[in-house]
């Protein structure tokens, strides 16, 4: 008798595509019926890539990349590369994430006091992080003050390798007494995402406080950033 083997069913792949997702729960339809602001980072993300792949769907693609990110400071930090590495993400795509992050940030600063008061190292730490530590090169600012701890203006001094700023003390007091300022802030970041202090910064931070007290400017903190974190050497009681 000839025995007949039967072939085995094909799988089914099981995916959830946009025209499948109920009309209302749709990011563009939510984005009108309820607002930008009742909207999570994944659906406000998935408006701006438009379309997922062909394996997922777009808010299934935003969620990955807010994962492989962790969050929208990781993606921000994330280079062209980065974002292309991720299936679905070509170069177009990418640059539209990295303007719309710098648009974000951009906003931010024009919304700022100018010259703010500078009365705690959270404040110090704001005006920082507006303007570093989404990169992955370290950099070296300074805030100007004047008698009242009020912002002159904010410089940044170097910038270099991925852990390799050098804290040019001879820079950072040109510029303070080239603006006749009474005491400076100074912040560097740490592209880790680790704002822990290595012994080379606390040996930077001493030899600061050591030049301004030979100055005559006062050196009110020196902050390391890693967003959404920060350290101040102050309260640490380096200076």
């Amino acid at each position: 008798m000839e025995e007949h083997t039967e072939n085995a069913a094909p799988t089914v792949e099981y995916r959830v595509r946009m025209r499948n997702i109920p009309e209302g729960e749709r990011p563009r339809e939510r984005f009108i019926q309820v607002g930008p602001s009742a909207m999570s980072q994944r659906e406000l993300l998935a408006i701006l890539l438009r379309s997922g792949t062909k394996t997922m769907n777009v808010l299934q693609l935003a969620e990955r990349l807010l994962q492989q990110f962790n969050g929208l400071h990781g993606l921000a930090r994330a280079s062209l590369a980065d974002l292309q590495s991720v299936e679905g993400v070509g170069l177009v795509k990418a640059i539209e994430i990295q303007a719309a992050l710098e648009l974000g940030r951009r906003m931010m600063l024009a919304e700022r006091d100018p010259k703010p008061v500078i009365r705690s190292p959270e404040d110090a730490a704001q005006v920082f992080m507006a303007f570093m530590g989404n990169d992955d090169q370290e950099e070296v600012h300074v805030l100007l003050l004047d008698t009242r701890h009020r912002v002159i203006d904010r410089r940044m001094i170097y910038r270099g390798t991925l852990n390799a700023a050098n804290m040019r003390l001879a820079e950072i007091f040109r510029e303070a007494v080239r603006a006749n300022c009474a005491a400076i802030i100074v912040g560097h970041n740490h592209p880790s995402g680790d704002p822990s202090p290595s012994a080379e910064d606390i040996a930077a931070t001493r030899a600061l406080v050591q030049a301004g007290q030979l100055l005559g400017i006062e050196v009110v903190d020196h902050l390391i950033i890693a967003q959404p974190r920060f350290v101040s050497l102050k309260e640490r009681g380096v200076l």
